[in-house]
């Protein structure tokens, strides 16, 4: 029998039978009042040949279990027990002298690199009854919880980081533009939530253009435009235009900075008078299988002026257009306040009140905000999976990732939810400096953070527990059969984990979304199927670029070349998007084609094939097409020899050794291989509207 404490038992057939192994969906350690180990018979959700249970179980079966089970361990029936061997009511280990059974060992969570979550992380260890390696150690701790990114700590192997490889790179505004950019050419439709938005300095020429041609059509239209620094936090940087020639020059010497100009929400919602946006906290807890939080409470930062739609007077008023706590705060108007629905800084639960009572339907504001979330999460994932091969190749030691993220909204005055950006870093600090006297700045508890972010760590803690990760894999091992009973069984895994929490523990602040929702979503991961053969013909372990044999690999395995697309047209294409994307990416270290080359290269070869459909059903239709032909049976050696050209068919083709199926996330690998997202076939894509409404039609 393995250990009862860590999510499974296996308790032997008493009449001669295999073993069965059970799932206990437990909290970690469930003791009685004598500090005795329980396992609840109820919970116990296998079949256990022989074992009777009930008010009438007999002493001769008791005795029989009694030789099975670990000292100090404790059956419970119907939910009631005892510790003192009462038959009628359940299995009890014998006492032993009043030797208590083995304890489960705590979780160590190393901190040493936790920089301003440090004060809302230890106390939610000591919440949790958890161990805190404060100074790291070298023996392997179960969770390492970096501030800043996955490598804060080189040297880790096992265990679970706090952040996923890419995370910091795609947070950042030009890459998170790119990545939602080629879904809304995909589904337009679908992402309209994000501003539209130009990249500097390379779009600058279309970013005139199209701005002259609007004002030519209408002279009246003056739109207003922010520019977002790319690398830029704390609203470091951004400031409001309305002409191409207002574009802050770079420095004498130095190189133009890059950065994103969006459309400026002109009409958002106001409460108080003042403009406010949402901070949303984001769980990504697994890449592989895709699963997602969010937290129920969240914070919302306020302007400190009243809000006027911008004019070229106003234009340079931070405090009015700009809601960043780190700004706001060194307005003489900021308000530190103790409630948590007043002030500067104020709870969203608070906020949403206040919207109800005016007559607006909450549960479909959430739904919208749900939405823009998975979508966001979709847009970004397939990038993150190819930063986690670079980082981790299948086969080499690494810890398991998941990931909190800052998600800020704002809320139009319509009531459509936008994405302003994803912060990879949202500050988890549960204090804020006062100035106690001229120039004296003092830390002081933040009642509004602290109730909001200590549940966050908390419950993240909670769901990565290495027990119930454990019980996790044991609901999709049970499950194994279908890609809609995987789904179902990480879902109810989930909402089973943050179910059972220890007695005088606040109730879960964190709401599963992914794969819950999974049905309404599951037709926007076609970019997820691109990034699988786009990794598939990488090659190269823990590279990023696809070479241009390689891609030649992609297109003559996937039998796309032909009389209307010879090689020779093949290798023009790669060199083209290759050149164009080596200067839009000035600092990549590495040469060849990366994903999102390959995702241009591979929308412009199926609209090449299929001409008559919409570019989402061009796509479904080519990835139907490439999935079938890797798929089919190996070709014989001469044919095989004719194909290669006398090189190894090994190299990556469908020939070569199947992609190796990675767990992307806290949850361990299952024996079975993980079922891959559900494809989006061209039928799925054609209900989707096309066209995409512009956000200054909405302004």
């Amino acid at each position: 029998m393995s250990d009862c404490y860590g999510g499974t038992v296996q308790l032997p057939d008493v009449e001669g039978g295999e073993d069965d192994e059970c799932l206990v969906p437990l909290s970690p350690v469930l003791l009685d009042a004598s500090g005795i180990p329980v396992i609840p018979v109820p919970a116990l959700d296998c079949r256990m040949a022989g074992v009777e249970v009930g008010e009438n179980l007999n002493k001769q079966r008791a005795e029989e279990h009694r030789r099975v089970l670990p000292q100090g361990t404790a059956f419970v029936v119907g939910g009631k027990w005892e510790a003192n061997g009462n038959y009628s009511t359940g299995i009890h280990a014998p006492e032993d002298g009043g030797k208590l059974g083995k304890k489960r060992r705590p979780v160590t969570v190393d901190t040493s690199k936790a920089k301003t979550s440090l004060e809302g992380l230890k106390i939610s260890i000591r919440q949790l009854k958890w161990k805190e390696i404060p100074a790291g150690r070298r023996a392997a701790c179960d969770i390492y919880w970096h501030g800043v990114s996955f490598h804060d700590n080189e040297n880790i192997t096992s265990g679970l980081v706090n952040k996923f490889p890419g995370m910091l790179e795609m947070s950042r505004k030009i890459n998170l533009s790119r990545a939602v950019r080629i879904m809304q050419e995909l589904f337009p439709a679908e992402y309209d939530f994000y501003p539209r938005s130009w990249i500097l300095p390379d779009e600058y020429q279309q970013f005139s253009t199209q701005l002259r041609e609007v004002k030519e059509r209408d002279a009246a239209l003056s739109p207003t435009f922010i520019v977002k620094p790319d690398g830029g936090s704390q609203g470091e940087g951004i400031y409001l235009i309305r002409e191409p020639g207002e574009l802050r020059p770079a420095p004498a010497g130095a190189q133009a900075r890059q950065a994103v100009v969006q459309e400026y929400i002109r009409k958002p919602l106001l409460v108080d008078k003042l403009k406010f946006d949402i901070r949303l906290y984001v769980l990504l807890k697994s890449l592989e299988p895709l699963e997602v939080y969010i937290a129920k409470e969240g914070l919302t930062r306020f302007c400190t002026e009243p809000y006027q739609e911008p004019s070229q007077k106003n234009l340079g008023h931070v405090f009015m257009h700009l809601t960043n706590y780190s700004l706001n705060v060194h307005s003489g108007n900021f308000v530190h306040s103790e409630s948590q629905s007043t002030g500067s800084k104020r709870t969203l639960s608070s906020v949403l009140r206040r919207l109800a009572a005016k007559g607006v339907d909450v549960k479909r504001l959430w739904s919208d905000i749900i939405a823009l979330v998975i979508k966001t999460v979709v847009a970004v994932a397939p990038h993150l999976k190819v930063y986690y091969q670079a980082d981790i190749p299948p086969g080499k030691p690494g810890p398991s990732c998941f990931q909190i993220l800052g998600f800020d909204v704002l809320l139009m005055k319509n009531l459509k939810p936008v994405l302003l950006e994803v912060n990879s870093n949202p500050s988890m600090r549960i204090e804020h400096e006062r100035e106690v006297a001229p120039g004296v700045f003092q830390c002081v508890p933040s009642p509004v953070d602290e109730e909001v972010k200590v549940g966050v760590i908390r419950d993240t803690l909670r769901l990565v527990d290495p027990a119930a990760l454990q019980r996790a894999a044991c609901w999709r091992r049970r499950s194994s059969g279908g890609e809609e009973k995987e789904e179902a069984a990480t879902a109810a895994a989930g909402r089973g984990l943050v179910r059972n929490h220890p007695d005088g523990m606040p109730s879960p602040c964190l709401k599963q979304v992914y794969p819950k929702y999974s049905r309404q979503f599951n037709h926007l991961r076609l970019v997820e199927r691109i990034a699988a053969l786009f990794v598939r013909f990488l090659g190269v372990k823990g590279n990023m670029r696809l070479g241009p044999t390689a891609f030649r690999t992609f297109i003559r395995n996937c039998k796309l070349s032909g009389s209307n697309l010879t090689m020779a047209a093949v290798d023009i294409l790669y060199i083209d998007i290759v050149r164009r994307w080596s200067g839009a990416l000035p600092d990549s270290r590495e040469a060849g084609m990366g994903l999102e080359a390959f995702v241009e290269a591979f929308l412009y070869l199926a609209a090449r094939r299929f001409k008559s459909q919409t570019p989402r059903e061009q796509a479904a239709s080519l990835l139907d097409l490439c999935e079938a032909q890797l798929e089919s049976p190996r070709p014989g050696p001469e044919e095989r020899r004719s194909l290669s050209c006398g090189r190894a068919a090994s190299r990556g083709g469908a020939g070569g050794p199947k992609a190796h199926v990675r767990h992307l996330g806290p949850a361990p690998p299952s024996p079975a291989a993980a079922p891959r997202p559900r494809r989006a076939s061209s039928q799925d894509c054609r209900g989707a509207k096309p066209g995409w409404r512009e956000l200054r039609a909405e302004n």
